[in-house]
């Protein structure tokens, strides 16, 4: 029999057990995946926390992983047993050796993509791809703020904005993870515990305020990052590492500046088939360029995922975290 981490009831780390399961065969449309590697990402919190419904329990989370194509279902005609293949998104069910899934998520791995860098890097590095280069498309010149510059998916984006020809501010939460941002790419690592980053931001910028924050963290940071904007600036909001948006009187875009707000999810610029292949691809080719290194900086067995869930909400982690199989 085959094992995952199954939730009963929604809460702390210690709800997550690890049990037999039966796999059962394709349907239509499905692949039997063998897992190799499973990505860890703070959606994984939110599920396991209630915030984000997993919907009926007893489920499986996780949003990512990579592994072997086992069996297909009919009605499949590009995927085979034996080929190498990673996705993010939904539907849930990546803490698991074995799966089902639906074959229109899964894309074919290049040879210069290992396992565990995909699985630490589908999910985080496709919402960099979305977020650079569709919900707002940087381009040479550009000055943006990227909140939680030293975790997976600022690390990812700190190099790739760079390489786009923008300059980089991040917000970290300690001199170590400053000087890793920096060493990704970040040019104005920001100690958001120790110094006004708000006036530091107007100060790199000779008081313009940048044209994109995008920010993960949420409710510590999200009026703070309006004060960073520009007129007519953008605020990607997409994430709550510290607790949800609290709401607030639109109006208040109007008095700072006319500015725009969005919520976007990877799940909606990945909702169809050919959109996907596009953000994969291209992800591909940032990272076999060598402009964007994927840093799988913690491992855990599937197993141990309670501690690597309660690491990661600690803030001890850095880069990317991969589950092993």
């Amino acid at each position: 029999m085959s094992k995952a981490i199954r939730l009963y009831e929604t809460g702390g780390p210690e709800v997550m057990r690890w049990e037999e399961v039966e796999i059962g065969t394709p349907g239509p449309g499905e692949v039997h995946l063998r897992q190799s590697a499973v990505g860890l990402n703070f959606i994984d919190i939110y599920h396991r926390s209630g915030l984000y419904p997993l919907g009926d329990l007893p489920a499986t989370p996780g949003m990512e992983g990579a592994g072997i194509v086992v069996a297909t279902g009919d009605d499949i005609d590009d995927l085979s047993p034996g080929d190498r293949v990673a996705y993010a998104g939904l539907p849930p069910g990546a803490y698991a050796e074995e799966r089902l899934i639906p074959a229109h998520r899964l894309v074919k791995l290049p040879d210069a993509i290992s396992d565990q860098q995909a699985a630490g890097m589908m999910l985080q590095g496709m919402t960099v791809q979305y977020l650079l280069r569709s919900t707002f498309h940087v381009k040479p010149g550009d000055t943006i703020l990227f909140h939680a510059a030293a975790g997976g998916v600022g690390l990812i984006a700190c190099q790739w904005a760079k390489a786009l020809g923008a300059t980089v501010i991040g917000t970290v939460g300690s001199p170590e993870k400053a000087e890793l941002a920096r060493a990704h790419g970040c040019d104005f690592p920001l100690l958001y515990r120790e110094e006004d980053w708000v006036a530091r931001v107007r100060e790199i910028t000779d008081g313009e305020g940048v044209p994109v924050v995008y920010d993960s963290v949420g409710g510590d940071t999200f009026m703070k990052s309006l004060d960073c904007l520009r007129p007519l600036g953008l605020l990607a909001s997409f994430g709550q590492a510290s607790g949800p948006v609290a709401s607030f009187d639109p109006g208040i875009l109007a008095a700072k500046g006319s500015l725009f707000l969005t919520r976007p999810t990877l799940m909606t610029y990945t909702a169809e088939r050919d959109d996907l292949l596009a953000s994969a691809a291209d992800l591909f080719a940032v990272v076999e360029s060598g402009d964007v290194k994927i840093e799988v900086n913690q491992s855990y067995p599937l197993c141990d995922v309670a501690q690597a869930h309660r690491d990661l909400e600690a803030r001890k982690t850095t880069g990317s975290t991969v589950l092993t199989v």
